[in-house]
């Protein structure tokens, strides 16, 4: 299984989902191979915010070595399922589909609710970070 996370920037909430994902997987012994990417190319090549990468590390999770990249519209064709954070996204990343099997892709990640951006606010790291496990736990167990 091939997932891509994606949210705004790709520096906060879809490097955390991805980091998340990747060992939640792992740990499972699930052959799953995760990624993450934005809508918006402010942040291309760029590391993750360090308030996700603190986020993470405070957890177990490794999250330093991500590189920020762009969604484009190749995803469709290199990944099984795409997750997204918040509607706005899900609204994005539905534009760009081509066909209903592009857009059967996309999901929320927390099934109708939204992974709140914690871009603005400092405290809002661990709980986003928590929210998303409990998001990745809910996928692991439809899927694998």
């Amino acid at each position: 299984m091939k997932i891509l996370m994606v949210c705004l920037g790709n520096i906060c909430r879809s490097p955390l989902a991805e980091g998340i994902m990747q060992h939640l997987a792992d740990e499972a012994g699930l052959n799953w191979q995760v990624d993450s990417a934005g809508t918006g190319k402010w942040h291309i090549g760029q590391s993750p915010d360090m308030r996700s990468i603190k986020a993470a590390r405070d957890q177990g999770v490794d999250i330093s070595k991500q590189v920020c990249r762009l969604f484009t519209v190749a995803d469709f064709d290199e990944f099984d399922l795409i997750l997204v954070m918040d509607k706005s996204n899900l609204g994005n990343v539905r534009d760009m589909a081509r066909n209903d099997a592009d857009r059967k892709k996309v999901k929320l990640l927390l099934g109708n609710d939204i992974v709140p951006d914690p871009y603005y606010d400092d405290e809002l790291f661990a709980p986003v970070f928590k929210l998303i496990e409990a998001g990745c736990k809910e996928i692991i167990k439809q899927y694998a």
